[in-house]
Formats: structure tokens, C-alpha cells, sequence
């Protein structure tokens, strides 16, 4: 008898503990986005982005978009994430050759533009749940630990590469 009333008064205890004011609320659905969520570097957005799949599955995908710095000081670009993807790699092409870019510099006032021909972020072992039509999520993470996320509309293969001056075999 004494071992259930010990029994009882624990869980009346518990459940009391439970009901008080100490407990914080359970986030709602707005708020709870925001507390997971990567933080936005102020004063940058990014715009126009997409993910252009590969022509041939296993090999690397391009994502292009325009990052735009509207603070007060130039904000580097250290590192690039895309959900559902092994690896993200900023690169160049430049003069016809492609070479990775440790970070790329966005100053004060300024965009930069990735895009065909230019700037633009590999990406490597795109899962094969990544479909045209699809979006993924880019996080852009700054050398000063800031990150930026925006969604990539997913494209087939072919929609970011110029094909004028290709020969498409017509000649034929």
C-alpha cells in the first residue's frame, strides 16, 4: 500500500511538472523553419537560381544564380551545399579552361553572377531523386560562418550549356 501511494504521488508530481509554465512552447510551424534553418547573411539575396542536371547520369550537375550584396561591407563566399548532393565545388571557366575558386568576393553594393561561360558551382553525385521540374535547396556559406539559402529549380540536362557554334551534325 505505501509502495502505490509512493507510486501515485510520483506521477501526480510528474504530471504537475509537466503542466507548469517552465516548459517552453512548441514552436509553430513559421518559427520552427527559422530556428533550423540556415541564417541569411544580411543584406544579401540571391535570385534566378537553378540546377542544370547532368547529360550523362553520375557525372557532375551546374547550378547558376545571381547573389547580390546590398550591405555596407563586401561579404566573401567561402563554401557552397546543395541539398540531396555528395559535394558542391565553386568553379571558373575561364579562357577555355575550368579551375576551382577557394571563395569568390561579392562587393559592397554589387552582384556577382554565376552562370554558363563563367562562375558557377559543380555539383557532384546529385541523388537519383533529383528530377527536372523539381527544386533542391543551395547554402552559400560565408568566411565569416554567415550562411544564405535559396532554391534551385531543377533542369534537364542541356539548359545551361550555349550550343551556338555547335555543330549538331546537320552538315551530315
Amino acid at each position: 500500500m505505501v509502495r502505490g501511494l509512493a507510486l501515485g504521488m510520483t506521477m501526480a508530481a510528474l504530471l504537475l511538472a509537466g503542466c507548469s509554465g517552465d516548459k517552453a512552447p512548441a514552436p509553430s510551424p513559421s518559427s520552427e523553419a527559422a530556428v533550423t534553418g540556415p541564417d541569411a547573411k544580411p543584406g544579401l539575396s540571391a535570385s534566378g537560381g537553378r540546377l542544370v542536371l547532368p547529360a550523362v547520369p553520375g557525372r557532375p550537375g551546374a547550378a547558376y544564380f545571381t547573389l547580390a550584396n546590398g550591405g555596407s561591407k563586401e561579404a566573401t563566399v567561402a563554401a557552397a551545399f546543395v541539398a540531396d548532393a555528395g559535394k558542391a565545388e565553386m568553379h571558373e571557366t575561364a579562357g577555355g579552361t575550368m579551375a576551382p575558386l577557394k571563395t569568390v568576393a561579392v562587393p559592397s553594393g554589387g552582384t556577382v553572377v554565376f552562370a554558363p561561360g563563367g562562375k558557377h558551382v559543380m555539383v557532384f553525385d546529385i541523388a537519383d531523386t533529383v528530377k527536372a521540374g523539381g527544386t533542391v535547396e543551395l547554402t552559400l556559406t560565408f568566411a565569416d560562418g554567415d550562411k544564405l539559402s535559396t532554391p534551385l529549380t531543377v533542369e534537364p540536362a542541356g539548359g545551361g550549356m550555349d550550343h551556338a557554334g555547335m555543330s549538331h551534325g546537320e552538315e551530315h
